[in-house]
């Protein structure tokens, strides 16, 4: 008996009012230098499955790691789904969606499966030679490469079937620049992508600007802390609107708190005309997109602000039942392991009509701040630190500063943005997206160059 002879069996055997069966193969590689020193090298496999039941409006879930267990699991989470919905103060239900049933298979050029990991730590050492040959400031290095190849399979109740495959691959180029034991500095490039080996071919000139970042970052000048009209780069203004912004549109957080959930009120003005943010569901090459979510919904293009006005939340079928809405498609778990719950996909702010010099004109002292270095946020508040930037003096780039954190309330500074760029990126990156124990899921954001007024930035 095949898989899907198996899994079909097993839920025609259920007595749960919903069951749903998530299979999970995965194929894992990945070659890590630290300075000059081979870390890591590793190639592994692994397949696992959850099984999920509602039934009387609660839920059970019980993971797996033998198929064969199937029977057995579904009669555990049965049993727990019971428990749950006997005790529950309000039963959980789903949003109708239509029954899928199909299989999508991987595109890419060079499939990294067939790349001998041989290669694969070649290719990562020749960049780590550049990094560390760069200049004789460069103290340390770190290289990493990663990809995972997924066959997920979800089998429902309702008669859903559904087989991707989900291709990721990733590359980070670190390196830390010292000129004594105070003054250490940090260039990095991080790169990923739903792609093959191909991906990671030619990234010499990434290497490059990474080591040189960090040698030029020794001499940069140190912010001096005060208000400025601000210009984020694509990479920085994509981290801050999924950080800042995104996480307070997925409909289960607002469940948990009140206060933002009148906040987050459709049909309320956010920003000017010009500020669209969408979360494209799906969008092919880009890191882990596949046409449906781990529940079997097609992810959709959902605009969470348009023209200036909050128009949607993402929904899994659970929170789209409880609001009256339609999933989006942003029901997600990073593995077997974890139940799917709210998560963003590739979010965005739309490209507007700017081009970057019309920024920079009027603007007599401000900051030019590129790449996010990290950060938090804390419900409305939020604080991130650029990786490096230029200050702006009439109209023009100056010198290269460091130490730029910007803060402030996620709700006020939309609104002060006042110029939206023509230039739109999307990045992957090397990371992930974390919520709920659940890390690193892969997530793209990215956004145009938008200027802001009146963003407080603090120095060193």
């Amino acid at each position: 008996m095949n898989e899907k002879e198996l899994l079909l069996q097993a839920i025609a055997g259920s007595n749960a009012d919903y069951t749903e069966i998530r299979i999970d193969h995965e194929a894992r590689n990945q070659v890590q230098f630290q300075k000059d020193k081979l870390e890591n090298l590793e190639s592994s496999s692994e397949l696992g499955g959850i099984v999920r039941c509602l039934k009387e409006g609660g839920w059970g879930i019980a993971v797996l790691n033998d198929i064969s267990q199937l029977r057995q699991k579904i009669q555990e989470a049965e049993r727990m789904a019971s428990l749950v919905g006997q005790h529950s103060s309000e039963a959980a239900a789903l949003a109708e969606v239509p029954v899928v049933q199909q299989t999508v298979h991987a595109e890419f050029e060079r499939d990294f499966r067939d790349v001998s990991l041989k290669e694969k730590k070649e290719l990562i050492a020749s960049y780590n030679r550049i990094l560390l040959s760069h200049d004789k400031r460069v103290v340390s290095t770190s290289a990493r490469y990663t990809d995972s190849f997924r066959e997920v399979t979800l089998a429902t109740s309702e008669g859903t079937f559904i087989v991707q495959q989900v291709p990721d691959i990733t590359l980070l180029l670190v390196a830390v620049a010292s000129a004594g034991k105070t003054n250490i500095e940090q260039g990095f490039e991080t790169l990923g992508s739903a792609a093959g080996f191909e991906f990671v071919l030619g990234r010499e000139e990434q290497a490059t600007n990474a080591a040189k970042r960090a040698v030029d970052l020794l001499s940069a000048r140190s912010v001096d802390g005060g208000k400025y009209t601000v210009i984020l780069d694509p990479g920085l203004a994509g981290v801050f609107i999924h950080e800042a912004f995104g996480h307070g549109c997925e409909a289960d957080f607002l469940f948990k708190n009140e206060r933002m959930a009148k906040i987050m009120t459709l049909g309320k003005r956010f920003g000017n005309n010009e500020l669209n943010v969408i979360d494209d569901g799906y969008l092919p090459g880009l890191r882990g997109n596949i046409p449906y979510d781990d529940e079997g919904v097609a992810r959709a293009k959902t605009y969470l602000i348009k023209n200036g006005i909050l128009t949607s939340l993402l929904h899994s079928r659970e929170t789209a039942k409880k609001m009256g809405a339609i999933p989006t498609g942003n029901a997600r778990a990073i593995s077997y392991e974890y139940e799917p719950i709210v998560r963003m996909t590739n979010t965005y702010i739309d490209a507007g009509a700017c081009s970057f010099d019309e920024m920079l004109a009027g603007i007599d002292k401000g900051i030019y701040a590129i790449k996010a270095y990290g950060g938090q946020t804390m419900f409305e508040q939020f604080t991130f630190s650029a990786a490096y930037a230029y200050e702006i003096v009439n109209g023009e780039l100056g010198e290269m500063l460091k130490d730029v954190v910007l803060t402030g309330n996620v709700f006020e500074t939309l609104r002060d943005i006042d110029m939206i760029g023509d230039d739109k990126e999307l990045y992957g990156g090397s990371g992930g997206c974390g919520k709920g124990g659940q890390f690193p899921l892969p997530v793209t954001d990215g956004s145009p160059h938008v200027r802001i007024t009146n963003v407080t930035i603090g120095g060193k």
